[in-house]
């Protein structure tokens, strides 16, 4: 139902992915671009969803327009990357911003990323 609607702001959402290592990015979109996927119903546009590995726990739950707007995330191969590396939270308000917040880096199990190199180290060594 909204899959073509969260594919015209994919080019956007996928800059703010990058962008949200720093800080929380927000989008603005158009309210008629989801009242016509909606086709006249009624339908609560207003979600918060938490991704963990590119994944929504609890998927069975949450609104058809979060559930296309994951979708389209994960059948981008570089935005579907991007989330497995991180913990994200997606929010839509009811002014139609989507709010994107980088909440942790997920290290993958056997990797350890808390080599320390002392002053005068260098990485080869």
């Amino acid at each position: 139902m909204f899959i073509q609607t969260w594919n015209k702001y994919l080019p956007v959402i996928k800059i703010l992915l990058k962008r949200s290592v720093n800080s929380e990015q927000t989008l603005d979109m158009d309210k008629s671009d989801f009242e016509r996927a909606a086709g006249g119903k009624k339908v609560k546009f207003v979600f918060s969803v938490m991704l963990t590995n590119g994944r929504a726990p609890g998927a069975a739950k949450i609104p058809q327009v979060t559930k296309d707007l994951i979708a389209v995330l994960q059948q981008d191969e570089a935005s579907y990357k991007f989330l497995r590396k991180s913990e994200f939270e997606f929010t839509m308000n009811s002014n139609f911003q989507l709010l994107i917040k980088n909440i942790a880096t997920v290290t993958e199990p056997g990797t350890d990323d808390t080599t320390e190199i002392k002053p005068g180290e260098s990485l080869t060594d």
